[in-house]
């Protein structure tokens, strides 16, 4: 399975189990909800360092030995091979732990090693659309891009969506994701409504039906195992 295909077919998971959970909570019970409601979402930095993530190609260059000097790709598990080496999980770190996690697995082969670490390829900065549009599917985010023209990019509107509801998802920390309502109805008939600018990772859902009672903040936890018909 391709790595788009993979990212889809999570993201179409993830808006599908989302929405579920949404709507399961509108009819639950005040008391059910009590601890969930009380939990606040630990937002991230201001600004934050670029976290490695699987399929990232990694140029690792050794000094005096050079020979040693490789290039290597962060597999599906989140790890990579060195030589002479071994396995080295990676995935999660920063460029500035990545190194130090190295020069610890070369201490037992080199003589306090010096190293130096660079990303020479990782995944381009892309939005997610799905739900009732033409097109559903990852999408580069190349310049500066707004949900409306998101939606345009995506092969716009299907005649069952609810174009007065478009849902945004947007991570705000590995815990928590953020959701927005955009009423683009009203964006289209040029009344005031701001067109919010996307964001890599950005996820837009465009519903069928009406979604009742959206929280503002959801935990990561939601995120399902199911695909739901229709959502890619």
């Amino acid at each position: 399975m391709s790595k788009l295909m993979r990212t889809l077919l999570f993201a179409a998971a993830f808006l599908s189990s989302t929405v579920a959970l949404m709507s399961e909570e509108a009819g639950a019970p005040a008391r059910s909800r009590t601890s969930s409601d009380s939990a606040k979402p630990q937002f991230q930095s201001r600004n934050p360092r670029y976290q490695i993530r699987p399929a990232d190609v990694i140029d690792i260059s050794f000094y005096p030995a050079t020979e040693l000097n490789q290039i290597v790709s962060v597999q599906p598990d989140g790890y990579i091979t060195l030589r002479e080496a071994g396995d080295l999980y990676v995935e999660g770190k920063t460029l500035p732990e990545l190194r130090e996690a190295i020069t610890s697995a070369y201490l037992k082969i080199l003589h306090e090693p010096v190293i130096a670490v660079a990303i020479k390829d990782f995944e381009k900065p892309h939005f997610i659309v799905g739900g009732q549009v033409g097109r559903p599917g990852k999408y580069e985010l190349r310049a500066e891009t707004t949900a409306s023209e998101g939606i345009a990019i995506a092969g716009g509107f299907t005649e069952r969506a609810k174009h007065s509801q478009v849902l945004l998802f947007r991570r705000v920390s590995d815990q928590w994701l953020e959701a927005k309502e955009l009423n683009l109805k009203e964006i289209y008939k040029g009344k005031w409504q701001e067109d919010i600018h996307l964001r890599p990772g950005d996820m837009l859902f465009v519903p069928q039906n009406r979604i009742s009672k959206i929280k503002q903040f959801l935990p990561s936890s939601s995120v399902g195992v199911y695909l739901g018909p229709g959502a890619f």
